[in-house]
């Protein structure tokens, strides 16, 4: 599978006419490696030349773990601390043969630290970004990634219904979200897909609000949005519930947002345009007159990174694919009063689209 993937990077490395991809740690580089890896002070570099094999920089510490795990073939070239880089990063370049050449680079992920340490050992290459050409790779998801998608979205899924479970008035925000998250340390998950979002009463106008220490008072809408990974695949849910009785317009706007939530999903097939099925959504809550008040996109995609392409939102006429997988999560925001956001995840079919979420969307009431 990850023999496959490097395949297709170098056919769009020849595409654009690069002579080697040059990754740092982080989502890419788990996608085509198979190594789970994190930034750190000692430079680590993956290479994937047009022609011959991958070649991977790293600290002489870390060669274990990634001659371990590594899923591509590749040569390591290894450092010890006390040394540096440096006659590693100089071996492996003039191996490659890199000097003077047109590389791609991560712009989104790479820091200045590794690029000025590419350009120091391969002296005259030309700079590119590689990071559009990797993105149509990963958007189409195959069966592995799509399983281990379930499973998150299933994980994600027991924990907010056993976090709602616990919810009592005078709990803090934070207090839900560390229940949140005390759920999951009894799981084999690899973590949470990023922070709880835990918004009560006004502060649920805010979309990435944080959890704060305001205490959950009746009346109160609280959103919950969380998540949680499985080998590096993320869940991201959104529900809104109720603290006893609330405001009636409150409640009219959850019944907004949830048909919103629906036109979404139903406008999701292939070669639709992300653009439409953002505008399907933001068409409910503007002829509801609520329109001002949806104030972010209606998804993004969801893979080794918890947003990235597809980004489902005006002016993105990009055609959905079988394989796609993104969020709808229309919302609604009035400031001072409160808001509703319903968020679920999809996967594009050769015929249609799948809701892979199964959670309520009716207003929970505690």
């Amino acid at each position: 599978m990850h023999a496959v993937r490097v395949d297709k990077l170098r056919d769009e490395l020849r595409k654009h006419k690069m002579d080697c991809a040059i990754l740092v740690p982080g989502p890419n580089l788990r996608y085509f490696t198979g190594l789970h890896m994190k930034l750190s002070q000692r430079i680590t570099l993956a290479f994937f030349p047009v022609e011959g094999e991958p070649a991977l920089l790293l600290p002489l510490l870390e060669w274990p773990q990634a001659e371990k795990a590594l899923k591509t073939q590749a040569k390591l070239y290894t450092y010890r601390d006390e040394e540096g880089p440096d006659r590693a990063s100089a071996h492996l370049m003039r191996d490659l043969k890199l000097q003077g050449r047109p590389l791609a680079v991560e712009f989104h992920q790479m820091r200045i630290l590794e690029l000025r340490h590419i350009e120091k050992h391969a002296s005259g290459c030309r700079i590119a970004g590689v990071d559009d050409a990797i993105h149509s790779l990963r958007m189409i998801k195959d069966a592995s990634e799509i399983k281990d998608l379930r499973k998150a979205i299933e994980l994600t899924e027991m924990l907010l219904k056993n976090t709602i479970a616990a919810i009592q008035p005078g709990m803090s925000e934070r207090e839900v979200a560390s229940t949140f998250q005390l759920e999951l340390l009894k799981t084999a998950s690899d973590g949470v897909s990023f922070t709880p979002i835990v918004a009560s009463g006004p502060n649920s106008a805010s979309p990435h609000y944080q959890p704060g220490d305001r205490t959950l008072q009746r009346g109160d809408l609280v959103t919950l949005d969380c998540g949680a990974l499985w080998k590096g695949y993320p869940g991201d849910i959104t529900r809104t519930v109720a603290i006893g009785d609330i405001d009636p317009e409150l409640e009219q706007i959850h019944e907004i947002v949830k048909e919103a939530n629906a036109a979404g999903r139903d406008a999701c097939k292939p070669g639709v345009a992300a653009q439409e099925v953002d505008r399907a959504a933001r068409r409910v809550i503007e002829e509801a007159g609520y329109g001002e008040f949806f104030v972010h996109r209606t998804g993004h995609g969801l893979g080794l990174e918890v947003h990235e392409p597809p980004y489902i939102m005006e002016g993105n006429a990009q055609e959905l694919q079988p394989g796609m997988t993104f969020t709808v999560e229309p919302g609604v925001y009035l400031p001072g009063k409160g808001g509703v956001r319903i968020e679920d995840n999809m996967l594009i079919t050769s015929t249609g689209a799948e809701t892979l979420t199964r959670f309520p969307q009716e207003l929970i009431r505690l």
